[in-house]
């Protein structure tokens, strides 16, 4: 698993390398949040306000609405709408209810169309208010109800009473009928006063005036998740899915990309790095049919998180390169023999520098008489590509050794273990490894002279199948 940590350079990378196969991707959830837009027919929400005269605290408020939305006044509404196609339990999911600032519950409820959406919420209205001041007044039973009346209806009896009671007193002759007159008058005082705090601690006098603020609205719009919303929704989540799922195979990838890694799979020296010029797309790798088109049209025939090729130099530094890695490699050998240059089959820009390789060594010079003994010449270098999932080397005749070229980032490290092992399996010692990068081309020359870097040809390329060479 990789440890570097994705940069912005990274995503704008993959964006820029996979937006075919991203775009495709949006279309495909667009497709699918319009499909899911089909199977859920469209619904839009009216909402109706009950006023709550008098204080309220905002517990009282939160009990208001959960009794605007609890099943009793639905079952109540459902019984006077009387709709066949929606019943009591489905009624309940579409009704909602809620405490808004100044004393407001706000109904809301949920149908297939505009004028049911706002019949329902209006019917919800009246349901509340009617059963809040059914709950208020004391429920269903009559005596219950007509307790608080009768005590007023006693309580004005008594007053009366009290009157008739002073007024047959002797005013104010004796001392007896003073007293008998203030007591009479303190009794209507406190009777008065009962009566008062009565109706104040009776929520019944506050519920009873709740009031329906007007009909509801009818719905201009679709409730969300809209059509539109859906197609969107559906979209932006296949493509967020994507730039993951991007991110994801990237942290867990297992490719080595650095020089020292690649040595150390192969186990073998590394000994160089060396330039390939590259235009756009000439390293896309070849294919027919269906399947290779689309893999093409998509993007996916090549890797994204490879990094950006760096703008080429000039053929001079190039050859430069190459012409020190055959001296390295010259160096490392006792005596000049014949090698393998072991190239995977998917890798063209492996395959691009092993025959530039090739050809550099061929220009290298045989040794003459007239240097010293110690000089030795570039061996012959011959290609042959393998396949990475099952590597099989040509067995040792005339060469007795192989050179490794790959790019970085090519192959797993299982792979490049299973190449070694391959070459060991047919006698071959792995002499050393070249890494071949990527470099951006100039443009295009106007003049008729022909680039001095034009790759030659690949020297004895042969087929990666078992026997002798």
């Amino acid at each position: 698993m990789s440890d570097d940590p994705i940069r912005l350079v990274t995503i704008g990378r993959m964006l820029r390398r996979r937006w075919r196969l991203l775009a495709v991707l949006a279309v495909v959830g667009a497709l699918v949040g319009y499909g899911t837009s089909v199977l859920f027919p469209p619904r839009y929400t009216a909402s109706a306000s009950v006023l709550l005269p008098g204080q309220w605290e905002e517990r009282e408020l939160l009990t208001q609405a959960e009794i605007a939305a609890s099943s009793a006044v639905v079952d109540r509404t459902a019984a006077t709408l009387g709709w066949r196609d929606v019943s009591a339990e489905e009624l309940r999911d579409r009704v909602s209810a809620e405490a808004a600032d100044g004393n407001i519950i706000k109904i809301s409820g949920t149908a297939e169309t505009p004028e049911r959406a706002q019949r329902l919420a209006d019917r919800l209205a009246q349901q509340f208010v009617a059963f809040a001041t059914r709950v208020a007044g004391g429920g269903t039973d009559p005596e219950a109800a007509s307790g608080p009346d009768a005590l007023r209806q006693q309580v004005r009896e008594t007053n009366r009473r009290i009157t008739d009671l002073a007024e047959a007193a002797d005013p104010g002759r004796t001392v007896e009928s003073v007293q008998a007159r203030t007591s009479l008058e303190k009794l209507r005082t406190a009777l008065e006063e009962a009566m008062k705090k009565l109706d104040q601690a009776d929520p019944a006098a506050d519920q009873a005036g709740m009031v329906v603020m007007g009909p509801a609205a009818r719905p201009t719009g679709e409730a969300p998740p809209t059509r539109t919303q859906l197609i969107g929704g559906g979209a932006l989540l296949f493509f967020l899915l994507a730039v993951i799922g991007h991110l994801a195979a990237a942290r867990v990838n297992r490719r080595p990309r650095t020089e020292p890694e690649i040595a150390a799979a192969l186990g073998a020296a590394l000994l160089g790095t060396v330039d390939v010029p590259v235009e756009r797309h000439t390293h896309r790798p070849g294919g027919r049919g269906p399947r290779a088109w689309t893999r093409r049209l998509l993007g996916l025939d090549t890797r994204w998180d490879t990094p950006t090729p760096q703008r080429y130099a000039d053929e001079a530094a190039t050859r430069v390169r190459y012409r020190r890695v055959c001296a390295r490699l010259r160096d490392q050998l006792p005596a000049p023999r014949r090698l393998l240059v072991v190239v995977p089959d998917s890798d063209a820009i492996a395959r691009r520098a092993a025959g530039q390789l090739v050809a550099e060594a061929g220009r290298d010079p045989a040794p003459s008489s007239s240097r010293s003994s110690s000089s030795k010449g570039c061996p012959t270098l011959r290609v042959v590509e393998v396949p990475v999932s099952r590597p099989i080397v040509p067995d040792r005749d005339s060469e007795s050794g192989a050179l490794i070229v790959l790019s970085a980032g090519h192959c797993t490290t299982g792979e490049l273990t299973g190449v070694a092992e391959a070459c060991a399996d047919a006698g071959h010692e792995v002499v050393g490894v070249v890494v071949a990068t990527t470099v951006r081309t100039r443009p295009p020359r106007t003049a008729d002279h022909p680039p001095k870097n034009a790759t030659p040809a690949l020297a004895g390329h042969g087929h990666a199948t078992g026997g002798s060479a």
